[in-house]
């Protein structure tokens, strides 16, 4: 009877060993390799120790870099001939907005002619008084005096020359309108046949350039102390959700805005393709160092949830696949931050993982 109790303990003791070693490590199988094709096709990242960051989130919206924003104002009244623009063209530097026939026009063509025929009978004035002082017939400083009057009335035509290049005047009273940037038309607010008044004070187009633009996010009071000057930012909008506009913190408004209890933080952007117009809605994630800890990071699309827990494929070679749980302490974006469950430098599979998960473990 008590060698049989010995062998039942053994065979009980075997059993547990048995089942505490399966429960250490039922993820092994080692009879799995992954194909030609599904090896080639899987991608793999190195866990890595970094810093811990946080994300905070924030609304805002798209504006132009107002450095590369001009009101374009009408120099003269008038009747507006032809508008060549509508809101949202793109336009090059110097190219006609509009036309505009006018009265103010009308005068400075009749000074221009003014000024020419002064300049005329200067000279002419000059031409005869040099030549009865070289025939001894007035004083030197009768011709000094000539040559005062052409100097005036060439400064006076000069003078007219310059308003009609700052003017763009045209024959027959007409005033162009030009672009003074290459940009975008985001503001008009002139229509053919208008009637501009010559006192007028609004600007009748903005031209904005929008290669680079701002992201304006509205930082909340109690996050105001999170945001700092150059930390990293992710601006996204309902326009494009899956594209992702990266950025850095470059300005840092130190006013709260009385109407919304919020600061403003400026992100300027990168636009290529003019994807981001302005006034868009946009959705910032700001990124921050909330503590002075590292940890090991892994991306995100890493991880396989199942049961409550979850688990990394952790790869070493074809034949050598193991599923690892770890415990996630934080995720912020495509980076997921592990408190424990892996090391330094270990290579866990970034795609096809779940598949593989799947075959090892079901």
């Amino acid at each position: 009877m008590k060698h049989k109790l010995i062998i039942g303990i053994a065979i009980v003791s075997l059993s547990l060993t048995s089942c505490k070693k399966e429960v250490e490590n039922p993820q092994t199988n080692t009879s799995f390799a992954l194909s030609d094709s599904m090896l080639k096709s899987t991608t793999t990242a190195e866990a890595q120790t970094k810093p811990v960051t946080n994300e905070l989130n924030f609304y805002g919206k798209i504006t132009a870099d107002n450095n590369k924003m001009i009101d374009v104002y009408p120099l003269v009244g008038g009747n507006v001939i032809k508008v060549n623009v509508e809101l949202g063209d793109y336009v090059r530097k110097g190219q006609v907005l509009a036309t505009i026939r006018s009265t103010d026009i009308a005068d400075f063509e009749k000074q221009s002619l003014d000024a020419k025929s002064d300049l005329l009978v200067a000279k002419n004035s000059l031409k005869v008084a040099q030549e009865l002082f070289d025939g001894k017939l007035n004083s030197e400083s009768d011709v000094l005096q000539a040559k005062a009057e052409v100097a005036k009335a060439q400064s006076q035509v000069g003078k007219i020359q310059e308003t009609y290049k700052i003017y763009n005047i045209k024959a027959g009273s007409i005033y162009e309108v030009t672009a003074p940037i290459s940009g975008f038309i985001i503001q008009k607010s002139i229509n053919q046949d208008m009637l501009l008044r010559n006192d007028r004070s609004e600007n009748i187009f903005d031209i904005a350039e929008i290669s680079e633009v701002w992201a304006m996010a509205n930082i909340n009071e109690m996050d105001i102390n999170k945001v700092k000057l150059g930390i990293d930012a992710d601006v996204t909008t309902l326009s494009y959700p899956d594209k992702v506009f990266k950025g850095k913190v470059d300005k840092i408004f130190n006013v709260i805005d009385p109407e919304t209890k919020a600061m403003q933080a400026r992100i300027k952007l990168q636009n290529p393709g003019y994807l981001l117009k302005p006034d868009m809605n946009a959705n910032i994630k700001l990124s921050f160092k909330e503590e002075d800890k590292s940890m090991i990071a892994i991306p995100s699309n890493a991880i396989v949830f199942d049961k409550s827990k979850n688990f990394v494929m952790v790869f070493k070679d074809r034949h050598n696949i193991e599923t690892r749980q770890v415990e996630v302490y934080r995720v912020v974006g495509n980076t997921t931050y592990i408190s424990s469950g892996l090391k330094d430098n270990e290579k866990i599979i970034t795609n096809n993982q779940l598949f593989i998960y799947r075959a090892l473990n079901e």
